[in-house]
């Protein structure tokens, strides 16, 4: 690929989300509008190493693009029309490529929000909107999406295509929902860039613990939707999470790429200021109205972030915070954490204790880190043998080769 083609590519990457979001409000079909923002960008790669980079590329995309659209318009409008004189019915006379030229020129921001919504709609699996929103909002191509997730490049190819059709066939309204509507789509909408970012921040599969990339491509994406949204507290507490966790990134691999854990790492490696832009998030979300299950999480990697060393982190804090969490948001991974909490904070007796009272077995079955802070609390006590079995059974359950290597060696150590 020439150094010209690299820079296009480059720019396309960056302008997409917005010239697709634009044309997906006029053409009612996200399929449609991310073949025409293609058709732009074979425009550009042949003109554009021609006659140089225009000084506004993302203008001169929307202008190709919008010649496009409607020529595509006014293609289906004779066509219809053709339908109406077979019909002997009167033809319309308003031409429609008409009227949306001047729509197209409109403000960008309402028109990725909604794109933002639709690409995140409950109607698609888990799996369609983190696809769907990588490749029209992160720009990801599909070759890259796959790699991420360790899964072919034809099946996320496939959910792409599944997913526009089955948004085309539920006839989703190209539109920012509205009252009791609005919460549990952005609900959708968060879980999705919070799935985006798990997945980088600890990969649930693979030889890599982290994937950096993947972090990013949600943390932008969670930065566009709180310029979007300003007045919804959970948007900024998510971005507040992702900024107060991606700080660690540069901290959690060895130069070997064997993990780090949080209290063995050097928070001198820190990105602070990450940290900093976090911590504003945080104070936004609070302000923005009650903590809920993001912002609740934000709070609790603040306690971390502002810890200069391990020693120093209010585990107290922490476990409050992880009890307040389970109140709006119970699951078996919450009060998991909390008990961690406890043991640091009122020591591995009473964290062990706690564990028990739980009863977290059955909810919990298969999951490695179960029987890690098992096992860990069991070692902490002296109870070597017993925390041994531990953690090799966790071993034995985690799905990453790098967590399972260090495992294994805490199990070594043991021994």
């Amino acid at each position: 690929m020439s150094d010209a083609a690299r820079t296009i590519e480059a720019i396309y990457r960056i302008e997409a989300p917005k010239l697709i979001a634009r044309l997906a409000r006029i053409t009612r079909d996200i399929g449609q509008a991310e073949e025409l923002a293609q058709d732009a960008l074979v425009a550009a790669l042949e003109r554009w190493p021609v006659d140089g980079i225009p000084d506004n590329p993302g203008a001169w995309l929307v202008q190709t693009a919008k010649h496009r659209a409607i020529d595509a318009l006014r293609r289906r409008q004779r066509f219809d029309r053709i339908g109406e004189a077979l019909a002997d019915a009167p033809p319309e006379r308003a031409d429609l490529a008409e009227q949306v030229i001047g729509r197209l020129d409109e403000p960008i921001a309402d028109d990725l929000l909604r794109l933002v919504f639709v690409a995140c709609h409950p109607v698609l699996s888990a799996e369609a909107r983190v696809a769907l929103t990588l490749r029209l909002l992160g720009g990801l191509t599909v070759d890259e999406i796959a790699k991420a997730f360790l899964v072919p490049a034809p099946t996320i190819s496939q959910r792409i295509v599944r997913a526009k059709k089955t948004l085309a066939d539920a006839k989703i309204q190209f539109e920012v929902p509205r009252g009791d509507e609005l919460a549990a789509r952005l609900a959708s909408v968060l879980e999705v860039v919070y799935l985006i970012f798990n997945e980088g921040y600890a990969a649930s599969g693979g030889a890599e613990w982290v994937r950096p990339e993947l972090c990013h491509d949600a943390l932008r994406l969670g930065r566009i939707l709180a310029e979007l949204a300003p007045g919804e507290p959970e948007v900024h507490g998510l971005v507040a999470l992702m900024e107060i966790q991606a700080s660690r990134l540069g901290a959690r691999l060895a130069p070997d790429g064997s993990p780090i854990l949080l209290l063995d790492q050097n928070r001198a490696r820190w990105d602070w200021l990450l940290i900093r832009r976090g911590l504003v998030a945080l104070e936004r979300a609070e302000a923005a109205g009650p903590r809920g299950s993001y912002t609740l999480q934000a709070a609790i990697a603040a306690c971390h972030a502002r810890a200069r060393e391990a020693s120093a982190t209010d585990w107290a804090r922490i476990a409050s915070l992880y009890g307040e969490l389970a109140l709006i948001k119970p699951s078996p991974i919450v009060e998991l954490n909390r008990v961690v909490a406890v043991g640091m904070a009122e020591g591995p007796a009473a964290g062990l204790a706690a564990l028990d009272r739980a009863e977290l077995d059955d909810a919990l079955a298969g999951y490695h880190l179960l029987p890690s802070v098992r096992g860990d609390l069991l070692a902490k006590l002296g109870r070597t043998d017993e925390a041994r079995a531990e953690i090799l059974r966790a071993a034995e359950l985690a799905g990453n080769t790098r967590e399972r290597e260090l495992l294994l060696d805490r199990a070594r150590r043991l021994a």
